[in-house]
C-alpha cells in the first residue's frame, strides 16, 4: 500500500517570501530553501497509508479558528549533536500560532495521531547545513533584526512531501480556511491570493 509523508503548515505570503529568499546568502555551502518551500510547519504528521491519510484531510476539516496576524521577527538556528543544522526565521506573536498549533493536534489525537512532545517554536525554515558548510555567525548578526510589516496567515494546509534529489517537494493536499478578523482585515490579505485549489491525497 502507498504511502504519503504529510504536515500541516501554514503559508505565508508572496511579499513576505520574497523579504526572506533576499535574505537567503552568506553561509557558504548552505541548502537554502526555495519558494515553494517556504511555510511554517504546525505539526509533522509523517508517513501514513492512504486510509489514513483520508482520515486526517477529513479530520481538519472541523478546524474551527481565527486568522493569524503575525510578523517575522530575528533569525535563529537548531543543533544537531552540536553542530548547527538549520537556519530559521521567527515568527511572532507565539501565543496564537501556538494556540493553533494545539488545535491542531487536538484534531490529529481523534483519528490516532500521537500527540507532538516537541515544544513548539513558531518558525520558517531559511537554510539546512551539513558539516560542510560555512559559519554561521555572521548572517545571524547581520540579520538578528530581520522584521517584516505584519501579514496574515488565513488558511491551514495539509501538505504531502515528496523526497527528491534537490530536496523535499511540498504538494498542497487540502486547505482549511480560518476566519476572518477584525485586526486580519487591516492587515496584508496577500496570503489570499493565487490560492492551489484542494485535490485528495
Amino acid at each position: 500500500m502507498s504511502t504519503h509523508r504529510l504536515f500541516v503548515a501554514l503559508r505565508p505570503p508572496h511579499a513576505i517570501r520574497a523579504a526572506l529568499i533576499a535574505a537567503m546568502h552568506g553561509i557558504a555551502g548552505a541548502r537554502w530553501q526555495d519558494d515553494e518551500q517556504l511555510h511554517l510547519t504546525l505539526r509533522f504528521i509523517g508517513e501514513v497509508d492512504r486510509h489514513r491519510a483520508e482520515d486526517i484531510a477529513a479530520a481538519l476539516g472541523a478546524l474551527h479558528a481565527s486568522a493569524v496576524t503575525a510578523r517575522i521577527a530575528g533569525v535563529s538556528l537548531f543543533k544537531h549533536q552540536g553542530r548547527p543544522h538549520m537556519v530559521w526565521a521567527g515568527v511572532e506573536p507565539h501565543a496564537p500560532l501556538a494556540a493553533l498549533h494545539r488545535k491542531v493536534g487536538q484534531l490529529l489525537a481523534r483519528v490516532g495521531i500521537e500527540p507532538e512532545t516537541r515544544a513548539f517554536v513558531p518558525h520558517i525554515t531559511l537554510a539546512r547545513l551539513h558539516r560542510g558548510s560555512g559559519p554561521v555567525a555572521p548572517f545571524l548578526s547581520l540579520h538578528s533584526d530581520l522584521a517584516s510589516a505584519d501579514f496574515v496567515f488565513g488558511h491551514v494546509t495539509l501538505y504531502e512531501s515528496e523526497m527528491g534529489h534537490g530536496g523535499s517537494r511540498y504538494h498542497p493536499v487540502a486547505r482549511y480556511p480560518l476566519a476572518a478578523t477584525s485586526a486580519a482585515a487591516t492587515a496584508d490579505t496577500s496570503s489570499h491570493v493565487a490560492a492551489k485549489p484542494p485535490s485528495s491525497p
